[in-house]
């Protein structure tokens, strides 16, 4: 199979859809892989390194959308949807819910679009959870950096010194991304609270981190309660297909001190915070309610040397079935098939179908 890898164009997005290590697996059973040039660049990949693994280099993303199958990162974006072909095989993020036109444009085009953050295997999602991983530890990263005075923060260090409390941290959603960055707010020396709704993952999650986390059920009145002592406040809600539940109101975060920070890994399916908005790596803040708002969607990108050799540890497997097999792989494969959301005109996938009924 002809496979097209085009260089990503959302803003400061470094990750590429195949490592060079990727295109020679796939090289070696006689698929192609056609990749634009300068890809992988900002990955850490040159041209030479795909032109050694057997990649063919061409000088558009044009090109790349002829092949019947395209493997991304991120979702198309408006001046790539005249590049879909009908028929064609686009396996990458999607996250559908929080972008009606790119719903509308996937469905006139009539590609077989297929999400990596939908396919699942006994309630697991492989492809999302190691872009979850990198999420939830650079929330805290980047939140430790935002506290700073001269990135207009208030000026706490999370680990605080002796004398003087640390900073607060408080993670909605005991998830993936939760997990992750209260590893990284524990390392730290953080105060760290995490809420969920799930008594389950409360009772895992004490196993995990013991008496280093408090662990609070997820609740109105809780969430009311915590939030306005957060000095890093993470958004960390997943709902698979959906829009999370907005948790937290204007009205609390109006109570947060001046200069807290807010960090929302779940904008990108239209986050559970109500004054956060998504921006982007060259503008990834703004300033709301005197907290310091950041709702870059796609986090993993700042650290794509990474991110892309994370992502294609996990991708590879279902790359090679689609090669190997064509559409015909979603029968052979039932994760891969739950990762389907669009084909041959018509939206397909339930979760998706939920949020956008009048398209079904």
């Amino acid at each position: 199979m002809e496979i097209g890898v085009p260089k990503e164009i959302k803003d400061q997005e470094f990750r590429v859809g195949l490592s060079p290590n990727s295109v020679q697996a796939l090289q070696e059973y006689g698929h192609v892989a056609f990749v634009e040039r300068g890809a992988g660049l900002g990955a850490g990949f040159s041209d030479e390194d795909y032109l050694k693994a057997g990649a063919k280099l061409v000088a558009t993303a044009a090109e790349t959308w002829q092949c019947e199958m395209v493997v991304k990162v991120k979702e198309p974006l408006p001046s790539e949807y005249p590049l879909m072909q009908k028929g064609q095989i686009l396996f990458t993020f999607l996250h559908l819910a929080a972008s009606r036109e790119l719903t509308e444009c996937l469905i006139a085009s009539g590609v077989n679009a297929i999400a990596y953050e939908m396919v699942e295997i006994n309630h697991q999602r492989p492809l999302l959870t190691p872009m979850s991983i990198i999420a939830g530890r650079l929330s805290v990263q980047f939140g430790a950096r935002y506290l700073e005075r001269q990135q207009d923060g208030r000026g706490v260090l999370l680990g605080g010194v002796p004398g003087v409390r640390p900073g607060r941290v408080v993670v909605l959603g005991g998830g993936v991304v939760g997990t992750e960055a209260a590893k990284m707010a524990i390392g730290l020396g953080a105060q760290v609270q995490i809420v969920d709704i799930s008594v389950d993952r409360l009772a895992y999650l004490e196993t995990l981190f013991g008496s280093r986390v408090e662990l609070l059920y997820s609740s109105p009145a809780e969430i009311q309660r915590i939030v306005p002592e957060a000095d890093l406040l993470i958004g960390a809600v997943l709902v698979p297909g959906r829009r999370p539940p907005q948790l937290v109101s204007r009205r609390s975060v109006s109570q947060m001190h001046p200069g807290s920070v807010i960090i929302d890994v779940a904008v990108d399916q239209g986050g559970c915070i109500e004054t956060l908005r998504p921006t982007s790596h060259t503008h990834p803040t703004y300033v709301e309610e005197a907290v310091l708002h950041y709702g870059v969607p796609n986090m993993p990108g700042a650290v794509p040397w990474t991110a892309t050799q994370a992502l294609n540890n996990s991708t590879l497997p279902y790359v090679f079935q689609l090669a190997q097999h064509g559409f015909k792989a979603l029968e052979l494969d039932l994760a891969l098939a739950e990762g389907l959301n669009i084909t041959n005109h018509k939206l397909v996938h339930p979760a998706v179908q939920e949020v956008f009924p009048d398209l079904t």
